[in-house]
């Protein structure tokens, strides 16, 4: 089972883009207060559960954690969506999808099924 780890504060990111050079990352952007967001965490979350270790996952509450999620869209130079799902390689965006794309068959099609070898990352 794979690990999400939460962005809090600017460091968290700066260490997040920085391990984004040794594996790829997803870059979960999560508002807890809009259940299409809700709906999408819960895919995120079933695909966690059963992912392998061989991408990296983070999660950050864009409304607590605004500037986070402010220096994350500037960074990457993606335009702030919320739910949102941004795949960091390297430092760099590789690919970003929102809202209903988020689901657990979307994440298998982009990272691999779990447990077996990535397709896209």
């Amino acid at each position: 089972m794979a690990v999400i780890r939460q962005l809090s504060t600017l460091e968290d990111w700066q260490e997040t883009l920085r391990q984004s050079a040794e594996k790829p990352v997803l870059v979960f952007k999560h508002s807890t207060q809009c259940s299409v967001s809700a709906g999408a965490h819960e895919e995120l979350m079933n695909y966690v559960s059963d992912a392998s270790d061989e991408v990296g996952f983070a999660l950050v509450r864009v409304i607590e954690e605004r500037p986070v999620s402010n220096a994350i869209a500037e960074t990457l130079g993606v335009t702030h969506k919320s739910p949102q799902a941004i795949l960091v390689k390297d430092g760099q965006a590789v690919w970003d999808e929102s809202h209903w794309r988020i689901t657990y068959p979307f994440l298998s099609e982009r990272l691999g099924e779990p447990g077996g070898s990535r397709t896209e990352a």
